[in-house]
């Protein structure tokens, strides 16, 4: 197995962040379009609870390599 290339995800019980470190090209779009949520010197470098998730998902439609995605937790 690839270390460099986790997935790891994030959620804020409405909508559920993944990250894919393979795919990642480090445009830093991700903290440019919401930088409430996206923190990349921190760890947990994604704080979901940061922001609404329509920012959060508007935020990621804009990541250019697809290494952040996300859907919508059912309930």
């Amino acid at each position: 197995m690839d270390n460099k290339n986790i997935t790891k995800e994030y959620t804020n019980g409405e909508v559920t962040i993944v990250w894919q470190s393979g795919k990642c090209i480090h445009s830093g779009m991700c903290v440019k379009n919401n930088p409430a949520v996206f923190h990349p010197r921190e760890k947990p470098w994604i704080k979901p609870e940061a922001s609404t998730s329509e920012e959060i998902m508007s935020a990621i439609d804009k990541c250019p390599s697809g290494a952040l995605s996300y859907y919508k937790n059912e309930g």
